[in-house]
């Protein structure tokens, strides 16, 4: 959302109602798929609203503003169908085309889809893809945005579309047919050079009981577990709900003795409990393409502070981002391993 702020999204998104176009449901239920707060939402009643949101940091402020959070995958064990179902959509196409599908399938006869789309994000070909689904959309653009709607849904207009788009979200193998992933978590069908390379120079002594900040589908985890026999517990954490079944599911191919255990959570929040060890590729952005180093300093404040005192931090980062002052300042040594491609692996030991 590089042209668009959180608030500025909701307003274009809710603007069909603002301007008129649209009645919002009084009694009915509204479904918000990739929910977020913000003070537009604010304009209407929202007794009846069921927020689906997969990243925990948004889930966690819709919950603490007192809104209904369902997380991931609600769709299909939901009971009651919508009379409107509201979507800011992912960056990714096919995760993009999915939440699509859930949408319509989501809304009553009668009902209405409303998504929005920042322009420089595919907006013109989201609005393609929902007018493939529904027949036809109404359009309006404000604030670098463009927000598009169905009429009221009396069937499905490609049924056949509609499944294939649905089971885009599936997990599927990649890579050498061994593991699994889907679209939209990170680097989902390949292996991201900078894991690849931490992985690469990760230390064979580690042992005890560690964590995995930031998982994904599990690629360093198993590296972990591959080349340290004597880690007798390991913990993954991630805040996108989506991506940890995949980590579960891969790391069950592993034959280890440690204990496994897959953590829903925003790690910049802390950790609940101390570890001997802990790997991380951290994010740099969240929701946006803006670079947001913060996030990456947040995992190393949130590692230091969950270290034992003689335990230690495998860090992989762009070579670029300003990670050394927030080390320095929070571990007693700091070792560079590696920097390769724009990479550096670094190893932090003793926290402060």
């Amino acid at each position: 959302m590089s042209h668009a702020s959180a608030d500025a999204l909701l307003e274009t998104l809710l603007l069909p109602f603002t301007a008129g176009d649209l009645a919002w449901p009084v009694a009915d239920t509204v479904r918000f798929l990739g929910a977020r707060d913000g003070w537009p939402l604010r304009q209407f009643p929202l007794r009846h609203l069921v927020c689906e949101q997969t990243f925990k940091p948004l889930a966690d402020a819709l919950e603490h503003a007192g809104l209904i959070v369902s997380g991931a995958n609600v769709a299909s064990s939901a009971s009651t169908p919508d009379a409107l179902v509201l979507a800011l959509l992912p960056r990714q196409r096919e995760q993009a085309r999915a939440l699509l599908a859930q949408a319509v399938s989501r809304a009553i006869p009668g009902g209405r889809v409303v998504v929005c789309v920042p322009n420089n994000e595919g907006a013109k070909s989201a609005q393609a893809d929902l007018a493939r689904l529904a027949g036809s959309v109404d359009a309006r653009t404000k604030n670098h945005c463009r927000v598009f709607w169905t009429p009221p849904l009396a069937a499905i207009h490609d049924e056949a579309l509609l499944d294939a788009w649905r089971a885009l979200d599936a997990p599927r193998p990649i890579l050498d047919g061994t593991l699994v992933s889907r679209p939209g978590v990170f680097a989902w069908d390949r292996i991201d050079p900078a894991s690849e390379l931490l992985a690469e120079h990760l230390s064979t002594d580690l042992s005890g009981q560690g964590a995995d900040l930031g998982t994904g589908w599990g690629y360093l985890a198993l590296e972990v577990l591959r080349r340290n026999p004597r880690v007798t517990a390991l913990d993954l954490y991630d805040a996108d709900l989506r991506a940890l079944p995949l980590a579960q599911a891969n790391l069950a191919t592993q034959t280890t003795v440690a204990t496994l255990a897959f953590h829903w959570h925003d790690v910049c929040a802390g950790l609940p409990r101390r570890y001997d060890f802990i790997v991380s590729n951290p994010p740099f952005h969240a929701a946006s393409r803006e670079a947001r180093p913060d996030i990456g300093r947040g995992f190393i404040a949130a590692a230091a502070a969950a270290l034992q005192p003689g335990g230690r931090l495998w860090l992989v980062a762009n070579r670029h981002l300003p990670y050394e002052d927030v080390l320095d300042a929070s571990f007693a040594r700091v070792t560079t391993h590696a920097q390769r491609d724009g990479f550096k692996v670094i190893e932090a030991a003793k926290p402060a």
